[in-house]
């Protein structure tokens, strides 16, 4: 087996999700040539007998192809050309959009950015993402960028192709897309917490113009309601039902997650989370919107242009909820917990690395997202503040499985949205 399909070289990437199950088995499914190179569909069996997944990997000479190998070159000129890429078992299929053009060299810069998937910039106007797992159904990162894209909405790179994989026992799967390069100073995460070090005052201003931003992306998305997959609507009961479930769900993983002190103090706040979540989802049908969102909005998702505005990326939504249910319309005021949350995070952070007095400081940077957002009304008010707490129960969950030392944070999050009126 090539090193590029062994369990041991899966089992140590980045994107790889499935950390927690031993793999029992790696098979090779499917094989498509293109070019000098080939995209692999490997079905990977767990060691608990569960549900398998099946990974796309790109190779060259047995192995992923290094940068100036002309692989990820190949895959941008054949969505250009709009091609068919036959396999043993399936298919890929190529599409472009008027926003493709090919100019000058495609040189390849992958980046080495720890994300679920890998991104690799082609030529010096566009960059190529390549979906690792392959789930069956639409793609919401591309399904979205593709409608904003159509919508005119400028806050977001435009789309300029995709690949899709057509297996053949089952729904189509998103194996690429193509996007627009967007010349970026960094993450809004990383251009805020210098902005602190140096002059918190800008980073308040920064805020502000990721609400602005964060408005301007909800209008587009509710912008075409007639659209089946794009509604703008009041909620339903269900689904307020279900945000309420969401979030117990989430609760409750939480007080499984931590132990020792954390866990008793968890422990103690649990009746009243459960008590805002019934009280504010249960009243919440009459006064709640939905639309589609981003799903997994926060400073980590904007990126910081030249011209001092943000760009909005990566529209997968949680990578830990389903596919379908990642599609569904929500609240727009999920996006917004998820970016309050997130200056929360970048606060913490720097005053840590600067000594920010970081209260003072949040509490200027939610006022100033919040006016340029639009404002929120009486009636969402306390719909935002439980999206919050859900939030903060997800992030005790991360926090303790994976940087136990920052539990800290989300625990005084949880506990001072408990105590919120």
């Amino acid at each position: 087996m090539a090193a590029a399909e062994s369990a041991a070289w899966l089992a140590a990437q980045r994107w790889f999700r499935a950390k927690q199950r031993p793999i029992a088995s790696v098979n090779e499914l499917d094989r498509a040539p293109v070019g000098s190179s080939a995209l692999l569909v490997l079905e990977v069996a767990y060691a608990d007998g569960g549900q398998s997944d099946r990974y796309l990997v790109a190779t060259i000479h047995g192995r992923e192809p290094e940068d100036g190998e002309g692989a990820w070159a190949a895959l941008v000129q054949a969505m250009a050309d709009e091609s068919t890429l036959p396999g043993v078992a399936g298919r890929f299929t190529c599409t472009r959009t008027d926003a493709l053009t090919l100019a000058g060299s495609l040189t390849e810069r992958r980046l080495r950015v720890e994300q679920s998937n890998t991104s690799v910039v082609v030529g010096d106007r566009l960059i190529l993402k390549l979906f690792r797992l392959l789930e069956p159904g639409e793609s919401p990162d591309v399904e979205v960028c593709a409608f904003l894209t159509d919508a005119g909405f400028a806050g977001t790179p435009a789309l300029a192709g995709a690949i899709t994989y057509h297996a053949g026992d089952g729904e189509p799967s998103a194996a690429a897309m193509l996007q627009e390069l967007v010349p970026a100073q960094g993450d809004a995460w990383a251009v805020m917490l210098a902005a602190l070090a140096d002059d918190p005052g800008e980073a308040i201003r920064q805020a502000a113009r990721i609400g602005e931003v964060t408005a301007a992306l909800h209008a587009a998305l509710a912008s075409r309601p007639e659209h089946p997959a794009f509604p703008a609507r009041a909620a339903t009961v269900a689904e307020t039902a279900a945000w309420r479930a969401s979030a117990e769900r989430q609760l409750a993983q939480a007080v499984t997650a931590v132990s020792g002190e954390a866990h008793d103090r968890l422990v103690a706040l649990a009746p009243a989370v459960t008590a805002r979540f019934a009280d504010t989802f249960g009243s919440a049908g009459g006064e709640a919107r939905v639309s589609r969102i981003h799903g997994d909005y926060h400073l980590g998702q904007l990126l910081a242009r030249a011209d001092d505005g943000f760009s909005v990326i990566d529209f997968e939504g949680e990578p830990a909820r389903p596919l379908a249910e990642r599609r569904l319309p929500s609240s727009p005021l999920r996006d917004v917990a998820g970016m309050l949350r997130s200056l929360d995070y970048v606060a913490r952070t720097g005053e840590r690395a600067s000594g920010l007095s970081a209260d003072n400081w949040l509490a200027q940077a939610r006022s100033a997202f919040l006016a340029a957002y639009g404002g929120i009304g009486p009636g969402e008010t306390a719909l935002l503040e439980a999206f919050e707490l859900e939030k903060a129960c997800y992030e005790v969950r991360y926090e303790a499985g994976n940087r136990p030392d920052w539990l800290w944070l989300p625990l005084a999050a949880v506990e001072r949205l408990t105590m919120a009126s």
